[in-house]
């Protein structure tokens, strides 16, 4: 019978990873929860514990040791495509699964947006853990300061240059179609709920110059309550962009049944036929520098056509 604790487990197979481990040089960095962390100068096995986390990392061109899933997910983040469907699973988001961590052996481990102390605890007996953004701070800072606990700033300077420029790029080819209203929609099986002004995706429309409706304007990085079918003109806008998290399931179900519906059909952006169809993981949920890119597709494939 197994006498251990998760936690007395986790310190066990922490102890023996730290024997087993070669000495690596070290810095002190301070984290988003201003915490004084000393991780390896140049870390070989990283856990990545949010999709941001994974994002930057793939980004930097680092393949994690493991990550958790996506958020409301079953797998990875499925805009990350075949590279990240093949990282090793630490557990679901926001709830890592400690016993696998420490098999991974990671020597340093990404917890963006946590603030569990007791986990984090745990986690910094297995490895150095590192809080990589707070939540509501932006992409683009967080992307800066994993670049820099990774030693690879000008990597992350340089992908963010690229990415400025992309995005210049694509509102001068958009001309007058910049200027449109964009809305952004989660669909859950409870109804929609729209993205506020600084959202992940919201801050992309921004690099763009695009412009909310007015009630998407609402301060805060997360998304509105659900919306009653009654209250749909509140999701409207020149165009519409809406998805779920998962690729099936009662999300989309709700969804489709509701684009048949008459308050959903009479929207401008529907009668129009300006409502797309995108992925809800990519556009609604905390995205890296990755996902921008992403977004910034997605919206030239949408819009760039004459």
């Amino acid at each position: 019978m197994n006498t251990f604790s998760p936690l007395r487990r986790v310190a066990l197979f922490a102890l023996v990873a730290l024997c087993a481990a070669p000495a690596l040089a070290q810095r002190k960095i301070v984290d988003a929860a201003n915490r004084a962390v000393t991780v390896p100068e140049r870390a070989q096995r990283v856990v990545a514990l949010s999709e941001l986390d994974l994002d930057a990392l793939l980004a930097l061109k680092i393949k994690p040791a493991g990550a958790t899933k996506g958020r409301g997910q079953t797998a990875m983040p499925r805009y990350l495509g075949a590279t990240a469907a093949t990282i090793p699973s630490a557990g679901n988001f926001a709830a890592p699964v400690l016993d696998l961590v420490v098999g991974m052996q990671p020597d340093l481990i990404l917890a963006g947006g946590m603030s569990d102390p007791e986990l984090l605890s745990q986690l910094a007996k297995i490895a150095p853990t590192v809080v990589t953004y707070l939540p509501g701070e932006s992409w683009q800072a967080t992307f800066r300061r994993i670049g820099t606990v990774m030693g690879k700033s000008p990597d992350a300077d340089a992908f963010l240059a690229d990415y400025i420029a992309k995005a210049d790029a694509l509102r001068q080819r958009l001309g007058e179609r910049a200027n449109i209203t964009v809305s952004v929609v989660r669909w859950n099986p409870q109804g929609p709920s729209y993205m506020l002004r600084d959202s992940f995706s919201s801050l992309v429309l921004a690099d763009l110059k695009m412009r909310r409706p007015a009630a998407q304007m609402q301060p805060g990085a997360a998304h509105s309550r659900p919306l009653s079918l009654e209250a749909l003109a509140a999701i409207d806008a020149d165009w519409i962009f809406v998805g779920t998290l998962s690729a099936s399931g009662p999300a989309n179900d709700a969804l489709a049944a509701a684009r048949q519906s008459p308050p959903f059909r009479q929207l401008g952006a529907s009668q129009r036929n300006q409502v797309r169809a995108v992925d809800g993981s990519l556009w609604t949920s905390p995205g890296g520098p990755l996902a921008a890119l992403a977004v910034l597709a997605d919206i030239d494939k949408a819009l760039a056509a004459p």
